[in-house]
């Protein structure tokens, strides 16, 4: 009767034990679950001169906040010069890079339209150089690296430059 018991209490010990492990962090959330942003979780914002001049060429684009989330989501408000609002949401995965201070990024768009997105990041302080383009479906667009640096994507083999370097400002 003692070892039933004894075997009882001990099953009883290993399950509490189990259900008070917490599940592993993902590897690309890489905030150990202290809600710390690392890499380029926060929000952000641009306006004016830190808008991508491609941006402002196209789409009359004034201003962006844009929040990428601890739990991998991200959500973007996107302003034209007349107020109108664009709304984008999906996905992302972040990857540090062997390249001081430059990550990766693929964004994977699920509102208003499915789409892919890839580029490279870099976060200064309370600032952040961001250059990305649209992979999938591919409209001919070359991403940057890390190993090719800022200014290195291209749309149809033509260079972009700094055309498509996006400026932020961490808001929080």
């Amino acid at each position: 009767m003692k070892a039933i018991r004894l075997w009882s209490v001990l099953s009883l010990a290993f399950v509490v034990s189990l259900s008070s492990c917490s599940e592993d962090e993902d590897p690309q959330d890489n905030n150990s679950g202290t809600n710390n942003p690392v890499g380029i979780q926060g929000k952000w914002y641009s306006s004016g001169d830190n808008v991508a001049p491609l941006l402002s060429a196209l789409f009359g684009t004034d201003s962006i906040y844009i929040e990428f989330a601890t739990d991998l989501t991200y959500s973007v408000e996107q302003y034209d010069t007349n107020g109108a609002k664009l709304t984008l949401s999906g996905t992302y995965t972040q990857t540090e890079s062997n390249v001081t201070d430059i990550w990766s990024i693929e964004v994977n768009q699920t509102a208003p339209a499915v789409l892919t997105s890839e580029g490279i990041f870099k976060v200064e302080g309370n600032t952040m150089q961001y250059e990305i383009v649209q992979t999938d479906p591919d409209i001919g667009a070359t991403p940057p690296t890390p190993a090719t640096g800022f200014g290195s994507s291209a749309s149809g083999g033509t260079p972009l430059g700094t055309l498509n370097i996006q400026n932020y400002v961490r808001i929080q």
